[in-house]
């Protein structure tokens, strides 16, 4: 299976054709009911438009068909002149979402995203590395990571976007890193469904722009997400199996995460923001934290505390041999990176 996003996807033009499948005389007494002029072969059903307006209202009327019929109907839309993709085809409601969520889809599609970097620290303070993280290009519209993800996974783009955030990440670094410093970098793993085929734009951006894989770390995040263990620990062989790091994001959140760690075996641990404010005065959050580093040294895990805002915090962790942290107390994100010099890691 190829992963859905993989293929070239372009903004709708003013005309073409909106194709459906499967076709079946049920769909097509459907359409006609609704007054639709429709062609169609043995496979597809199609019509044509003239402007986003009838295309638009065509979509709103096939989601009012049964919906015994909607349950496998896909849909596509070409330009005047395109052909079918075979990795196109997305549901009628998520063509609806792509209407209705239109400013955030353009956003995706046209790449109009920056990669924003956050230090990450070692124990003396000394920056080794950064995590990378989406934000509104400059004088670009506003918007939330979270909330362009979310429109993203509605409207059938949340590969294309998780890609493309990879690809752009990368190509961050390559320009303001030097060689030597650690780039976390998230992924999703539910847009990952063939890794071996999935991956392979990041592994050549890596490759093309001469960059060392033992320089990347690979951050899971939406673990609530996973269905089957079986596809995550496959893709952590992947990353590893080209040179790179993995780490899983959250831990702590809840028993979840802590099970995830212990079967997966990440090679950084990244504890959630959640325990590390103010543990320095919650004992209960302290045993949590002190638990979490001893499972990670059964299997060699280094241990990252994020969301540091407090000295009190820092120090804490650091006394129960935590030796690499993030958080605003070291930095916030930032378009650019301070100026080195910067710490070694030996992971």
């Amino acid at each position: 299976m190829n992963c859905s996003g993989c293929s070239p996807i372009h903004p709708i033009e003013d005309q073409g054709t909106l194709y459906m499948r499967p076709i079946s005389p049920d769909l097509l007494d459907a359409l006609q009911m609704q007054g639709r002029h429709v062609e169609h072969s043995d496979e597809l059903v199609w019509m044509h438009f003239l402007n986003l307006e009838s295309v638009q209202g065509c979509i709103e009327d096939i989601l009012k068909i049964e919906a015994a019929l909607l349950d496998k109907l896909m849909v596509q839309i070409t330009p005047l002149h395109g052909q079918v993709d075979d990795d196109s085809w997305i549901s009628p409601s998520m063509q609806e979402s792509r209407f209705k969520h239109a400013d955030l889809v353009s956003i995706i599609l046209e790449h109009q995203f920056s990669s924003y970097m956050q230090p990450i620290v070692d124990a003396s303070e000394k920056i080794i590395g950064f995590e990378f993280l989406l934000r509104p290009a400059d004088h670009g519209r506003f918007f939330s990571a979270y909330e362009l993800f979310e429109v993203a996974r509605d409207t059938g783009l949340h590969s294309f976007l998780d890609r493309t955030a990879r690809i752009a990440a990368i190509e961050t670094s390559a320009v303001l890193l030097p060689q030597g410093v650690k780039r976390f970098v998230n992924f999703l793993p539910s847009s990952i469904y063939n890794p071996e085929y999935c991956l392979t734009h990041t592994f050549k951006a890596i490759e093309r722009l001469s960059l060392d894989p033992k320089d990347f770390v690979f951050e899971v995040v939406e673990t609530e997400q996973i269905q089957q263990m079986s596809i995550l620990q496959h893709i952590f062989e992947v990353y590893r199996s080209h040179g790179m790091s993995v780490a899983l994001d959250d831990v702590g959140a809840g028993f979840s995460t802590i099970e995830l760690m212990n079967r997966l075996e990440p090679d950084f641990v990244k504890i959630d923001r959640s325990l590390i404010d103010r543990c320095d005065h919650d004992l209960t959050k302290q045993q949590q934290i002190i638990d979490i580093v001893e499972m990670s040294r059964r299997f060699g895990g280094r241990v990252l505390a994020e969301g540091i805002e407090r000295i009190e915090e820092f120090e804490f962790c650091r006394s129960v041999g935590i030796d690499l942290a993030q958080g605003y107390y070291f930095g916030k994100p930032s378009a650019y990176p301070p100026q080195g010099p910067y710490g070694k890691t030996s992971a």
